[in-house]
């Protein structure tokens, strides 16, 4: 395939507009060359060399379009990959990848069949604070990892009329936040043996859930996942505890704000957030711990290059298989309040 690699992005709401469309433009050898969308004028009013369609089918057949991106409502995702491979595309779906575990195998089968790329834009693998993480993990500065908390919490406690806080297939805080908690710690710690979950409508009116608490069991390690949508103070995004050390960082990765005000990727200081984290050692002061830039191009750079047969995928069909499985069995934990044994499973 030759560059450019022409790309579609289906939907123009929220992960549309914010997390998909600048950062695509942003990425050498990646051509944003059409929208799907409702609503053509705000697409226009961002974009205005960009082709409109009011239809997702225009778009997945058309023969000069060799990338789709499906940013739509969560209970959409599977039909539209489906078609879009079966139209011999390559597709990145945002997360959550689908809605059901038994979806997702399908969709990663369907995908080898017919040799194409199927991604999932899990681009907080590319927060800062997670990068920062990461590398102290690898580098054992903490020792053995027996404790790992993950918080994703902020205050919203009016309820608003959109899909992702409606009842539904797909809805609730756990689809939206927890396929990124969940996929950090399968990517650092792998499966686990066991999960509880608690998941919750705490708000007035709440039709969804807009909270969960999950925890991971493993061996020795357990890994905590949280977010609530009524929290007013300031928890730490990470909460780390080892054999030899603890690590503890607070701060969201500046890069969603700095997309929902209209900057694009690459302007001086992207993603760059001046939060240290703190790395306490035993009878040794806090020490600062400079944050690793984020950069959500990595993703979609990745993607091109997989297509292009020059890297690997960057997120495999196969984890995201993983994923929704471990998604999957919290909601049935929640369910029946009870732990629900993994091992061999997830």
């Amino acid at each position: 395939m030759n560059l450019p690699i022409h790309v579609a992005l289906i939907g123009y709401g929220f992960a549309g507009q914010v997390f998909h469309a600048p950062v695509i433009r942003s990425v050498p050898g990646l051509r944003l060359v059409t929208v799907a969308s409702s609503q053509p004028e705000k697409v226009k009013s961002d974009w205005p060399d960009i082709w409109v369609s009011q239809t997702a089918e225009e778009v997945i057949t058309h023969p000069e379009i060799d990338l789709v991106v499906i940013a739509t409502p969560n209970q959409t995702h599977f039909d539209l990959a489906q078609h879009a491979l079966q139209e011999g595309k390559h597709v990145v779906v945002d997360k959550p990848f689908t809605i059901r575990a038994s979806e997702a195998r399908a969709l990663a089968s369907l995908a080898t069949q017919r040799n194409k790329v199927l991604s999932v834009y899990q681009n907080r693998r590319w927060d800062g604070d997670f990068l920062t993480v990461q590398r102290m993990l690898q580098a054992g500065t903490l020792g053995e990892v027996v404790h790992f908390e993950s918080h994703f919490d902020r205050y919203r406690p009016e309820v608003r009329n959109r899909w992702r806080e409606r009842a539904g297939p797909g809805s609730g805080l756990w689809y939206d936040l927890g396929p990124h908690l969940a996929d950090q710690a399968l990517l650092l710690f792998g499966p686990p043996i066991a999960v509880y979950a608690d998941m919750a409508g705490q708000r007035d009116n709440a039709q969804a859930t807009d909270y969960f608490h999950v925890l991971l069991r493993y061996a020795r390690l357990r890994v905590v996942l949280h977010a609530s949508a009524l929290v007013v103070g300031d928890n730490p995004r990470f909460e780390i505890h080892g054999t030899q050390g603890s690590f503890i960082k607070y701060g969201l990765d500046p890069q969603e704000e700095a997309l929902k005000r209209g900057l694009r990727p690459g302007v001086p200081e992207w993603g760059h957030d001046a939060i240290e984290g703190q790395l306490y050692l035993p009878d040794q002061p806090p020490q600062p711990v400079p944050t690793e830039p984020g950069d959500y191009r990595q993703f979609y750079a990745g993607v091109r290059d997989a297509i292009l047969q020059k890297g690997p995928n960057p997120i495999l069909p196969e984890q995201a298989v993983q994923l929704m499985e471990l998604l999957e069995a919290a909601i049935q934990s929640a369910t029946e309040r009870r732990e629900l044994p993994l091992e061999g499973e997830v």
